[in-house]
């Protein structure tokens, strides 16, 4: 059996930068701290971080006084922001920059007079986030339909911004559906768009010019994994989304040479080596190598206040 990894695949700057403000937090003002939400979407890093002392809720109210507490990846509305000033909480915000570059091209748009429509997932916590910090009305859609759908007058001036996890090639039919529909509409460059949802959905597409199967590392409720997951299929490949190698199937890879594997940008890499421990156990003569592709060194800085 031969494997092959995609290469970028795993963590991207900003989960680096979520699970380091985390672990910070923890050295510096030690236990607990309270986390809103999932800091990242993947049970291995927040259980990780339950054991050294993180932990995580749902809601504000469930945070003692006094207590850091620390907004995950994905952003949290306005409200929640003044709810936790008006506790005199000690903040700590590991919303990715690339998120928060979002929430400011939004928060622009209205202020220029337009009206907003956001492409993303209802119910994504980062599309909560992002309609919670515009401060106007904000219309959702995810598809060419909903687009059709929506009863802004014609003539009205419209922006959209797209949530971080979805590509170019995930929003061009319902830009393209947004442009037809207004004229009058402005959005951000495709440069704009996340790298690390780009570079990861073309590295798939790469792998699957290789690879009989592809395996995508990452948790089920993580939407740039599920999106890797659906580029695989589209490509005519059989392809599953697992948490990590207990959750592989044996007859996935029954007759097949090549397996290909990628993971989410909230993967470790460790799961995808215990993915391939897994494919080991099948199969002992298996040999592993890396693809060729883009190198990323993007780093985020920390909080002020974690900063060494």
């Amino acid at each position: 059996m031969r494997v092959v990894l995609a290469q970028p695949r795993g963590f991207c700057a900003g989960v680096v930068r979520a699970i380091d403000i985390v672990e910070r937090a923890l050295e510096k003002y030690g236990e607990p701290v309270y986390v809103r939400h999932e800091i990242v979407h993947n049970r291995h890093v927040v259980e990780t971080l339950k054991s050294q002392g993180a932990r995580f809720v749902e809601e504000l109210n469930e945070v003692p006084d006094g207590a850091v507490t620390i907004f995950s990846a994905h952003g949290v509305p306005q409200a929640v922001v003044k709810d936790a000033e008006a506790r005199n909480l000690p903040i700590l915000d590991a919303t990715c920059p690339l998120v928060s570059k979002v929430h400011s091209q939004g928060k622009r748009y209205v202020g220029a007079g337009r009206t907003l429509v956001l492409i993303g997932h209802a119910g994504h916590p980062e599309v909560e986030g992002t309609m919670g910090q515009v401060g106007a009305p904000v219309h959702l859609v995810q598809s060419e339909a909903d687009v059709e759908a929506l009863t802004i007058p014609a003539g009205t001036p419209v922006a959209y911004v797209t949530q971080t996890t979805l590509s170019i090639d995930d929003t061009r039919g319902v830009i393209a559906a947004l442009k037809k529909k207004f004229h009058d509409i402005v959005g951000p460059e495709t440069t704009d768009i996340c790298y690390a949802t780009q570079n990861r959905q073309q590295a798939v597409r790469e792998l699957c010019r290789v690879a009989d199967v592809i395996l995508v590392v990452g948790a089920k409720n993580s939407s740039n994994s599920n999106r890797l997951c659906e580029i695989g299929k589209e490509n005519g490949k059989p392809s599953y989304l697992i948490n990590d190698g207990g959750e592989l199937d044996p007859n996935w890879v029954k007759g097949y040479t090549t397996i290909g594997i990628t993971a989410g940008a909230s993967a470790p890499e460790a799961l995808v080596e215990n993915v391939i421990d897994a494919l080991r156990a099948i199969n002992p003569d298996t040999t592993v190598e890396q693809m060729d592709g883009k190198k990323e060194h993007i780093e985020f800085r920390l909080p002020a206040e974690l900063r060494v």
